[in-house]
């Protein structure tokens, strides 16, 4: 008897160990065979490398151990109410797969049979149904808190230690208002919170909407944009917002924000990121020789002004210094961004160019030509009511019937002049308005007009 006692605590905790294999079930001796027999320095190894630095690759074999055992719960929550987005915000343990547009929230708190599975299309213009068709879904799988959920999640291969964002950039990003207003505002209200830290994954992957705006995701995101849809890899985050928030049109609600974030921020934001020179304008003596400088946003194809050498004459007139800028001008984002920026007005008829207000600097003023067609609500939704939340000032000038090429192939008593609501039910205002004419200005009624901004912005 004392021999055997002597022999067992001779040998320690080994006699112990083979005593405790008799007594364990076979699948935990096979866990525990698993993970005790570890070499020391992999042991070692594992412990410093648990959470490993973005984009940093991970042996997948090693995670999944924490699946229906104690795991730190996960949490989601989404919105479906806002007009403009479907976006989803969650945090815990969260693996990414964009080769299958699936993202799983592991053991989650918020669980609900009902809602296991549910899709999202990460573009802001949910009212658009043709749009939205052609934006990717991302699916968010959810599973129960252990030990009731059968779910088995992939096994990371890349763990991250910075929060993600997801978006499309499949639906109208060519259109630089749409680029703006659809992506690069909300990007902003959903993103600029991290500071740089943040991981931004694309689906439907725009490569030359990505180089366009590379300046600006590199000032949201120090890491490399991933392709969702190309990538092969589970990754796992600490937390995740599946799709943007929008608040309104190229505009933004400081009540509704998480951090209380403005339009002028935003204009700020953009100034820092392009080096832009100026942040105020201020009035222009006039006894002083200087003029308010101006730029003329020129368009080609449709809405453009016929006779825009006499409307430039006429403004240089006026005493603006004028810079006429045509879409080869416009197509260079951060080349234009400082001609803006150095200007005190801007003129153009209604288009995405007039998007470019965003680099004027604070209490510059835009004026917006608003074509033929009861055009004047829309006119302004776009491009009129977010210009005050900017610290812009905004004016309009409403071309008439006799300034439209309209006149040139309809005649005076038809619906496109007697009645344009007319034309708008048919649902024809882009065929007819938008794409259909050109203007041709009325030199002395556009000078009148001009002039009066002219004496707004200047001093004696």
């Amino acid at each position: 008897m004392n021999g055997r006692h002597e022999s067992t605590k001779q040998h320690g905790s080994g006699g112990r160990k083979a005593v405790l294999w008799l007594l364990l079930p076979p699948l935990l001796v096979l866990i525990v065979l698993k993970t005790d027999f570890l070499p020391q320095a992999a042991r070692r190894y594992n412990q410093q490398n648990e959470i490993l630095a973005t984009n940093g690759a991970r042996d997948g074999s090693l995670v999944n151990s924490d699946v229906g055992g104690a795991a730190t719960m996960s949490k989601l929550t989404c919105n479906f109410s806002n007009r403009h987005s479907d976006y989803c915000s969650m945090d815990g343990d969260l693996r990414f797969h964009g080769k299958s547009a699936r993202v799983y929230v592991v053991s989650s708190s918020t669980f609900r049979p009902e809602n296991s599975t549910i899709t999202i299309r990460p573009y802001t213009r949910k009212w658009e149904p043709g749009t939205m068709s052609r934006i990717r879904e991302v699916e968010v799988r959810s599973s129960a808190p252990a030990p009731h959920s059968f779910v088995i999640p992939p096994k990371c291969t890349v763990r991250h230690d910075v929060p993600a964002v997801i978006f499309s950039t499949g639906g109208c990003g060519k259109n630089f208002f749409h680029a703006m207003s659809d992506l690069i505002v909300p990007l902003y209200i959903t993103a600029h919170e991290y500071d740089g830290r943040v991981q931004l994954l694309i689906t439907d992957y725009n490569a030359d909407w990505v180089a366009k705006f590379r300046p600006i995701l590199a000032a949201l995101s120090v890491y490399r944009v991933i392709d969702f849809d190309a990538d092969t890899a589970v990754r796992c985050f600490p937390s995740a917002h599946v799709g943007l928030e929008s608040h309104r049109i190229l505009g933004i609600d400081p009540a509704r924000s998480r951090n209380g974030y403005t339009m002028m921020g935003f204009r700020d934001f953009l100034r820092s990121v392009l080096s832009l020179q100026r942040p105020w304008t201020a009035p222009v003596s006039r006894s002083s020789g200087q003029k308010p400088r101006l730029v003329f946003v020129l368009r080609r194809h449709s809405r453009a002004v016929t006779n825009e050498a006499d409307a430039v004459a006429a403004l240089a007139d006026l005493g603006f210094e004028v810079v006429a800028a045509g879409p080869e001008d416009v197509s260079d984002m951060a080349r234009f961004a400082a001609v803006v920026n150095s200007c005190d007005v801007m003129v153009g008829v209604h288009g995405a160019g007039l998007t470019n207000m965003v680099f004027l600097p604070h209490n510059g003023t835009i004026v917006q030509i608003i074509p033929w067609g009861n055009l004047k609500y829309p006119c302004r939704f776009d491009f009129g009511d977010p210009v005050p939340d900017m610290g812009l000032r905004y004016e309009e000038y409403e071309v008439t019937a006799e300034e439209t090429t309209l006149k040139d192939k309809y005649p005076r008593d038809h619906p496109v002049f007697a009645d344009p609501l007319s034309i708008e039910r048919k649902g024809k205002v882009w065929e007819v308005f938008l794409e259909g004419q050109n203007v041709t200005l009325d030199i002395d009624r556009f000078r009148g007009a001009m002039q009066q901004i002219y004496q707004s912005i200047t001093t004696e």
